[in-house]
C-alpha cells in the first residue's frame, strides 16, 4: 500500500521539477530569440513565464506530493514536521531529492530539444559575492513563506504566493533567484540565457542550503507553535494526505 503511493509522489516530483525547468529554460531561450538586444526584456519574459508555470504546477501536483519541486523544501518539511503526525520521513526526502534532480536535468534537455539548443553544458559563470548572498536571501525567503503559510493553515494560498515570490525574486536578487538545488543542477545542462556553468553550481547549492537554515530559523521565530487539530499543519507546499491517498 505504501510503495504505490510513494511511487505516485515521486513521479509527481519528477514531472513537476522537469516541467518547471522546461518553463525556465524554454522561456529563457524564447526570450533570447524574441528580444535579442534587450536583456531587461528577456528577464521580464523569463520571469513572467516562470510565475505562471510554477503556479500552475503547484496547483496540478500539490494534492499528490505537496509539490515541493525543490530538495530544500523537502528538507524543511522533514525538519519542521519531524515531531508531528505530518510531513515526510528522511528516507523519503532522499527519494524526493533524487526525483527532483533527475527531473530538473530532464526538463533542461527537453527545452534544449524544443529550441534546438544542442547538448552543450552552460558556459555562464555566475559566482560573485553578491550572487551567493542573493541565493541565501532568495532561498530563506522562499522557505519562510511556504512554512508561514502551512503553519498558519493557509497552505491553499501557496500556489499564487510562491509564484509571486519567485517572480519578484527574479528582480530583487542579483542571482535571479535560483533558490532550488534541483533546478540549479538542471540548468547546468543548457547553454542558454537561463544556464549556469558547472563550476558555479556547487557554490549556488551551498548557499541555498545556508538559506534553508536561515529560512527554517525565521519560521521558528515567527511561528514557534504549530496547531495540528486538522492534521495538515505541516503539509507543503499545499495540503495533501499521504495515508488516504495510498488507499485510493
Amino acid at each position: 500500500m505504501i510503495a504505490p503511493h510513494l511511487s505516485r509522489r515521486l513521479f509527481a516530483e519528477f514531472l513537476g521539477t522537469a516541467l518547471l525547468v522546461t518553463v525556465v529554460v524554454g522561456s529563457g531561450a524564447a526570450a533570447e530569440q524574441l528580444s535579442p538586444s534587450d536583456v531587461g526584456l528577456q528577464l521580464l519574459e523569463n520571469s513572467m513565464a516562470t510565475v505562471f508555470g510554477l503556479t500552475a504546477l503547484i496547483l496540478m501536483l500539490g494534492p499528490v506530493s505537496g509539490a515541493h519541486l525543490n530538495p530544500v523544501v523537502s528538507l524543511a518539511e522533514w525538519f519542521l514536521a519531524r515531531h508531528g503526525p505530518g510531513g515526510i520521513t528522511l528516507p523519503e526526502v532522499g527519494a524526493y531529492s533524487v526525483a527532483q534532480v533527475v527531473g530538473g536535468i530532464s526538463g533542461a534537455l527537453l527545452a534544449n530539444a524544443m529550441f534546438d539548443l544542442g547538448l552543450d553544458l552552460s558556459a555562464k559563470e555566475r559566482v560573485t559575492g553578491g550572487h551567493l548572498l542573493a541565493e541565501v536571501v532568495a532561498t530563506a525567503g522562499l522557505v519562510a513563506l511556504i512554512f508561514a503559510l502551512v503553519r498558519s493553515h493557509r497552505g491553499a494560498l501557496a500556489a499564487p504566493a510562491v509564484g509571486a515570490y519567485i517572480g519578484a525574486a527574479y528582480w530583487f536578487t542579483s542571482s535571479t533567484s535560483f533558490a532550488n538545488p534541483a533546478v540549479t543542477v538542471g540548468r547546468i545542462f543548457s547553454d542558454s540565457f537561463a544556464g549556469i556553468a558547472p563550476s558555479s553550481a556547487p557554490a549556488f547549492v551551498a548557499m541555498q542550503l545556508v538559506g534553508l537554515v536561515v529560512g527554517v530559523g525565521i519560521t521558528l521565530v515567527l511561528y514557534p507553535d504549530t496547531t495540528t487539530d486538522d492534521g495538515d499543519a505541516e503539509d507543503a507546499v499545499v495540503p495533501h494526505h499521504p495515508q488516504s491517498a495510498s488507499s485510493s
